[in-house]
């Protein structure tokens, strides 16, 4: 069912599980849908694997991975290497990683025949479009972050009527390093992921 949402906001939050290790998210109500909520690292936990999912009341489950010797490195699962499910549906991706414009290295995303792409307005802010086809107009959705350390806020706008699969893709991506869909933060990943490789094989 397609429906007009409302904007609202995710609360950063930053807790720790059974065993000490630490677990970040955002969660909060969307008029519409109910409690949103994003996790990383999610469970099951698994030696050379990271995953972030995120859900809500009326939201299937969105879960994004990535696998690899630099998983155990990072906080949060990148785009490199990385599969995608939503409601255990798997997800085609696929990006440009030599595409000039921002436009150009988007994240371009196929779910049950629909076909989406992510692009990055600026470090702290992204969009998720639905493209429109022969049926339906698309929806654009929207997620800004605002405020700094616990006091960290998201900003969730969309345009058009959204399916449940577009909210939760869209909350999803607050919790993956988004950072090579724009040229600065690609080459930036790059020296963090070859300094973090070093560093662990050095150690």
């Amino acid at each position: 069912m397609h429906t007009t949402v409302s904007p609202f906001t995710l609360a950063y939050e930053k807790r720790r599980e059974p065993g000490g290790r630490p677990q970040y998210g955002w969660r909060g109500r969307s008029p519409e849908f109910g409690e949103v909520r994003v996790v990383w690292p999610a469970p099951p936990h698994a030696s050379g694997a990271i995953v972030t999912e995120a859900g809500g009341d009326r939201l299937p489950t969105a879960r994004f991975e990535t696998r690899g010797l630099l998983s155990d490195l990072v906080s949060m699962p990148t785009l490199n290497r990385a599969t995608c499910r939503v409601d255990g549906r798997l997800a085609g991706l696929d990006r440009n990683r030599w595409a000039v414009t921002r436009r150009g290295r988007s994240l371009r995303l196929r779910y049950l025949g629909d076909h989406y792409r992510l692009t990055a307005i600026g470090r702290h802010a992204y969009r998720l479009t639905r493209l429109a086809d022969g049926e339906d107009p698309g929806v654009l959705v929207t997620v800004r972050r605002s405020g700094i350390a616990g006091g960290r806020r998201l900003t969730v706008r969309a345009a058009g009527r959204v399916l449940p699969a577009d909210l939760a893709l869209a909350a999803l991506f607050a919790g993956v390093d988004r950072s090579v869909l724009t040229r600065r933060g690609a080459v930036g990943a790059g020296f963090r992921r070859v300094f973090g490789f070093w560093a662990e094989a050095t150690y």
